[in-house]
């Protein structure tokens, strides 16, 4: 029997997936840090606090939390830059990451509010 497992996407041990609704819902219970990480600059969902370029997380430590332990959710249009972005934080030593399944798009698709 061969298994064949080489186009199949695996999410990072150091990033938890999470799909629109999830995030919508948690944004309704409380406050969360949420990053726009898309390049070119896009159209944001509602509530983001901060906008950086994935491939320049190290240029903008300075505004992420000082707490590494503080929840961050990141969003791209569909989903790799905000994983890219999540790599380099947990380089940095945050330990606390999600990234939008489906990013922007999965936000859009379920009718959810950008600014």
């Amino acid at each position: 029997m061969i298994t064949v497992t080489g186009c199949q996407f695996l999410a990072p041990d150091y990033v938890q997936g999470i799909s629109a609704t999830e995030l919508h819902q948690i944004m309704q219970d409380k406050d969360v840090f949420l990053v726009d990480v898309h390049t070119p600059e896009q159209r944001h969902i509602k509530g983001t606090d901060l906008f950086v370029p994935y491939n320049e997380i190290e240029k903008y430590q300075d505004k992420f939390p000082r707490d590494k332990n503080t929840a961050i959710y990141l969003y791209c249009e569909s989903g790799p830059m905000g994983n890219a972005a999540a790599r380099r934080l947990h380089e940095l030593g945050y330990r606390n990451l999600y990234n939008l399944q489906g990013g922007a798009d999965a936000w859009r698709e379920q009718g959810l509010a950008f600014e």
